[in-house]
């Protein structure tokens, strides 16, 4: 299996906006989560649009996941509340 970059973007500081200075990343082998994480990650790229919240959360974290499947990239951006904590738990912040 692959593993998963993680970033969170956006927040009041505007963290991964063009520019910015200090990206929060992470990564995280998909075999490493547990089976009801890997489901859910799984339905995150299937089904995005369930997984991007409201709209309404100012100023709230996004995540930007991206997976290597057959070769492939493919990345989603979900809502905060979307994203297991196993996944949040790998992510920290670096000065570019």
């Amino acid at each position: 299996m692959s593993n998963l970059k993680i970033e969170r973007i956006g927040g009041l500081a505007g963290f991964g906006s063009p520019g910015s200075r200090l990206r929060s990343i992470g990564e995280q082998a998909i075999s490493a989560l547990s089976a009801a994480d890997q489901t859910l990650v799984d339905d995150m790229f299937r089904n995005p649009e369930r997984h991007q919240g409201s709209g309404r959360e100012r100023d709230a974290f996004r995540y930007r996941i991206t997976r290597n499947r057959n070769g492939k990239d493919e990345t989603v951006e979900v809502a905060d509340a979307a994203v297991p904590q196993a996944l949040k738990a790998v992510v920290s912040d670096k000065l570019v």
